[in-house]
């Protein structure tokens, strides 16, 4: 029996342009991490038939919403919030 593809942890969306994020926890030197995959593709209708399809080939003028994806998704994944009151073990 096959496995179902896993849905993405998070999506962020700009017009056409789309970044996937997939995370998976893992244990390194008796910690765990998480890590990331990240996907950014963008969405077009063919011409020729009326279906949509993906891509991840990009014009100048895609650039703007790609960088903006690309920007949250670099923040999502590097910043780390910390709660009021809560000292970071990390300096």
């Amino acid at each position: 029996m096959s496995q179902q593809p896993q849905p993405p942890a998070k999506e962020f969306r700009a017009g056409t342009i789309c970044a996937s994020i997939w995370t998976k926890a893992e244990t390194r030197d008796g910690r765990s991490v998480m890590q990331h995959s990240i996907r950014i593709q963008k969405r077009y209708r063919d011409e020729r038939t009326g279906d949509w399809k993906t891509t991840s080939y990009f014009r100048p003028e895609d650039m703007p919403r790609l960088a903006l994806v690309a920007n949250r998704v670099f923040e999502l994944v590097t910043l780390r919030e910390i709660e009021p009151g809560v000292e970071s073990k990390t300096k």
